[in-house]
């Protein structure tokens, strides 16, 4: 079995496989002030109430863009599953070629995502990942990662919101019935969520333009669900692409 935990800065996912299959998976928040030990006791109960021993794993893959917990799991993994995580960075190899000026600076939950959406749909490409931050992937038909954008993400914005100004409330991530929000909590529903389906649009639009050629267009993340009925170009949402790709990096190169 293979164990994939890719650290995020708002969550945790993860996710164990079996054959190639998801068997279970999970999201926990991010918390920087837990320990190894701590990280490890909430894993092996949530695998223990799915019926799966911790001695079944053979592998562990790590993806982080929160470099302090990287060491972390590391530890986890080496005391609780006796073997070292395969870490995911540009150097691994993935189905692609990274084109970025600096593959160094590429987050390797961006590589996942690409490599996974490659393999499954081929090129051209976009991926759009709606995380802590909403980046946007672009990949040809010839496997090469382009780069993409990156925005603020939804709950970021809806908390700069609460937080920099007076009268603005917290407000509940749904979709309202109106463009025309009829009081200030249906307002901001708006504006965020209709407003970041045509930020969607329009980037996809632009990327598509620049690329000489329309896309498929693939959503993830958490919130993916939410904006891409809203979105004229989102084609599908697959929840589960980032631990996809993870699985298909560590078949990539699997240690011997």
């Amino acid at each position: 079995m293979l164990l994939a935990i890719d650290i995020g800065n708002t969550n945790i996912v993860w996710g164990v496989f079996d054959g190639g299959k998801l068997l279970a998976d999970w999201r926990v928040s991010t918390d920087h002030s837990k320990t190894t030990d701590e990280y490890a006791i909430l894993l092996l109960d949530l695998l223990r109430v799915e019926g799966i021993s911790p001695d079944r794993m053979d592998g562990v893959i790590l993806s982080s863009v929160v470099p302090p917990l990287t060491p972390l799991f590391e530890e986890l993994s080496a005391t609780y599953f006796h073997c070292l995580p395969l870490v995911v960075s540009h150097e691994l190899e993935s189905g692609l070629t990274i084109k970025y000026t600096n593959p160094r600076e590429v987050g390797s939950d961006r590589i996942v995502n690409a490599a996974a959406a490659y393999r499954r749909y081929g090129g051209p490409i976009i991926i759009v990942d709606f995380g802590t931050a909403t980046t946007f992937c672009a990949v040809t038909a010839a496997g090469e990662y382009l780069g993409g954008a990156i925005a603020p993400g939804l709950r970021i914005s809806a908390e700069a919101l609460f937080n920099r100004t007076a009268k603005l409330p917290k407000i509940e991530m749904v979709r309202p019935k109106t463009a025309i929000g009829q009081d200030t909590v249906t307002s901001m529903q708006s504006g965020l969520i209709f407003g970041y389906a045509g930020m969607v649009d329009e980037l996809v639009r632009r990327i598509q333009q620049e690329l000489g050629q329309d896309c498929f267009v693939l959503a993830t993340g958490g919130l993916s669900g939410l904006i891409a009925p809203e979105s004229r170009t989102i084609r599908e949402v697959r929840p589960h692409l980032t631990l996809e790709g993870l699985a298909l990096i560590y078949a990539l190169n699997r240690p011997s």
